[in-house]
């Protein structure tokens, strides 16, 4: 029964799973002790050298499941065969998860940030500590597009990903659609908008869209804003870094 207790909690665990690939990546996140590891997955083709023996060696001290794939078994695990490089790592996350796991739960109020194009790992990894120290709901973050959540995007949050709710989707543009259809209103950032910031009131389910950190935010995307609103600045600066844009909007309550 889709609807039952045991469905349910099955369902949230799998949803909270981050794959991560790549021998550096997972070597270094097998290291980190303060992930939650949940299996490691191997291909049966791998020569066995000291990468994959270290690998292994630090899965069995951890406890922590190896599983054996045919390359075309790895590929589906890791979705990208291209990278993986025969290797797949299985965390964990608690508060990782959907933007539809999200929407089902019907939340009465919240703020979210929305991120479109963001590329660059560093700043992906300060948003998400900003975010967490200012206590946002949640943070959109489309399968394509963006950077995804690897170790370094892990260091450069300090440990703050494991207190973030992360919300994955495919694309944005339509994943803001179904918000908006929720009650939401949007607020894409951009230094042409003749709102500023402090003009949302914060009474009402609200996502902030964050755009590229050149192009900022996409023309698709910024359809299916409700409105547009800026961050007031002095002295002809024109922008900030997506991150401190990231940090301002977290903060704007507790300030």
């Amino acid at each position: 029964m889709k609807d039952s207790p045991e469905y349910l909690q099955k369902r949230a665990f799998y949803d909270s799973l981050l794959t991560i690939y790549g021998r550096k990546p997972v070597l270094e996140a097998l290291e980190d002790l303060s992930l939650p590891v949940h299996k490691l997955h191997l291909a049966n083709s791998n020569r066995r050298d000291q990468l994959i023996a270290r690998m292994e060696q630090l899965a069995t001290e951890r406890r922590i499941d190896i599983a054996h794939w045919d390359r075309k078994g790895l590929s589906r695990i890791s979705k990208n065969a291209r990278q993986d490089q025969g290797v797949a790592l299985d965390l964990a996350l608690p508060h990782y998860g959907t933007s539809a796991r999200f929407l089902e739960e019907k939340h009465e109020n919240y703020e979210l940030l929305a991120l479109d194009g963001i590329t660059n790992p560093q700043n992906l990894g300060m948003i998400i500590r900003s975010a967490c120290a200012g206590g946002i709901d949640g943070i959109l973050l489309p399968r394509k597009g963006c950077a995804q959540i690897d170790p370094l995007v892990i260091k450069a949050s300090t440990g703050t990903l494991f207190k973030t709710r992360i919300l994955r989707c495919d694309s944005l543009a339509p994943t803001l659609e179904q918000f908006r259809a929720s009650g939401a209103e949007v607020c894409g950032l951009s230094s042409h908008a003749q709102d500023t910031l402090s003009a949302v009131p914060g009474d009402r389910p609200t996502i902030f869209v964050l755009g590229n950190e050149t192009r900022g935010v996409s023309e698709g995307v910024t359809k299916q804003c409700s409105r547009l609103v800026r961050i007031p600045m002095k002295n002809d600066v024109e922008s900030l870094n997506v991150a401190v844009t990231a940090a301002l909007i977290s903060f704007r309550h507790q300030l």
